[in-house]
């Protein structure tokens, strides 16, 4: 099963001081490089924004990270179609636009599942479903999306 990450989870991966929440978002990462998951090129952009900007990393730092994540994930960027689905996902379902881009860049790289803190835990649109990997009623499918070696 496709999957990808929100920038958020990305962010947590960089943050040592986000506690159990950085150390899950790493195992997660490290679990995603054996499994079918995507970037997306807006979560790169959005975690190398954040943790540069928040001080959590030096831009050098930040592309490190980025860096290593190219060379383990396929990264997949907007086109045209993403657009036209995120102006229809804010229409029809009130997204904010940017989560709308990042879902539909998602669903027209064939992902079911997006790990995501922000946005609505469980909400299916259009075959893509929210996941927050956070929260303790999800264990069992993240578990089953991504299987420890």
């Amino acid at each position: 099963m496709r999957l990808s990450f929100d920038s958020n989870i990305l962010v947590y991966a960089a943050d040592r001081d986000a506690g159990k929440k950085h150390a899950m978002a790493v195992d997660l990462l490290d679990r995603a490089s054996d499994s079918d998951c995507i970037l997306t090129l807006q979560s790169l952009t959005e975690f190398f924004r954040a943790v540069t900007q928040k001080g959590k990393r030096t831009p050098t730092e930040a592309a490190g990270f980025v860096n290593d994540w190219l060379a383990i994930f396929p990264v997949f960027a907007a086109d045209e179609r993403c657009l036209t689905g995120a102006i229809e996902a804010v229409r029809q379902h009130t997204l904010a636009f940017w989560d709308a881009m990042l879902w539909s860049t998602a669903r027209q790289a064939n992902c079911r599942l997006l790990l995501t803190e922000d946005l609505h835990d469980g909400q299916t649109i259009g075959g893509v479903t929210f996941v927050n990997p956070f929260a303790a009623k999800n264990a069992t499918l993240i578990e089953a999306a991504l299987p420890r070696p």
